[in-house]
């Protein structure tokens, strides 16, 4: 699985695999559970034990494995290292996963200096897990299957394009309802597949951008080096690169500009 991997990040990403199959050991056991025991945060949005088991046990394999490296949560925060600082979303789709909707998934990742080296984003109710390494390629494995290479859609015109928006509510408390609607009268087809999946698919090839508002680190911080690794470019809104930028714009490379030009447009 991971003999192609630049030398430098063999070991890390063997890492981050053992870490996404000690997470879904536990989150899916959990799934669908009668005794799913669920609490609100005081943002008001959804945890349940499943979060915080997963991340409690990832934490514990870190800390062994790699006790010089830092760690961001969403459940439990930063710890030690920003140097090299491992991402995690114990559960992405806490609310699909409380509700038994299969779109979830543990979301891994190792950051250097903040940018994503190493990305893993495994959905065990899928049957589907992604994954990339810097400078080695984007890769699938689902249902068991050999790991396949993946690569972006070569889609060239937005007239063309299949985009996922997340969700209409987020788009519209960002100030940038205006620019969704404009965006969706550009494109072939636009839908919300929403949270992990739909940067699943444009790894794949399936569709062709992605975006969204009021995301953190551990939501997107795989898929930055996932997308770049299948031919992708991944960005915030406005084109900038930084994952902590609270939005997130991803595409096939050849729309990027477009898609930027179109929602800055729209926005002013």
């Amino acid at each position: 699985m991971v003999e192609n991997v630049n030398a430098s990040l063999s070991d890390d990403l063997s890492l981050a695999l053992e870490l996404a199959d000690a997470a879904d050991a536990i989150s899916l056991a959990r799934f669908r559970s009668a005794d799913l025991d669920i609490s609100t945060k005081p943002d008001r949005t959804h945890v349940t034990d499943a979060d915080l088991a997963v991340e409690r046990r990832l934490r514990d394999i870190l800390s062994a494995q790699r006790p010089e490296d830092g760690i961001l949560g969403e459940e439990f925060g930063t710890q030690g290292s920003t140097r090299r600082q491992w991402i995690i979303d114990p559960i992405d789709g806490t609310a699909n996963f409380l509700r038994g909707v299969p779109n979830w998934a543990t979301l891994i990742a190792l950051a250097v200096d903040g940018e994503p080296v190493v990305g893993v984003a495994s959905a065990p109710a899928f049957g589907k897990r992604w994954w990339a390494a810097e400078g080695t390629g984007a890769w699938l494995a689902e249902n068991g299957s050999e790991p396949r290479r993946l690569r972006v859609s070569s889609v060239a015109s937005l007239d063309d394009a299949s985009v996922s928006f997340q969700s209409i509510a987020q788009w519209d408390e960002a100030g940038y309802l205006d620019s969704l609607i404009d965006l969706s009268r550009t494109v072939w087809r636009d839908r919300a597949y929403g949270d992990m999946w739909s940067y699943g698919l444009l790894a794949e090839g399936l569709i062709d951008v992605v975006a969204e508002f009021d995301v953190k680190e551990y939501d997107i911080a795989p898929f930055a080096v996932i997308i770049a690794e299948a031919g992708g470019t991944f960005s915030a809104i406005d084109g900038s690169s930084s994952i902590a930028e609270r939005s997130s714009l991803a595409t096939n490379g050849a729309l990027h500009a477009a898609v930027v030009s179109r929602i800055a447009h729209s926005h002013s």
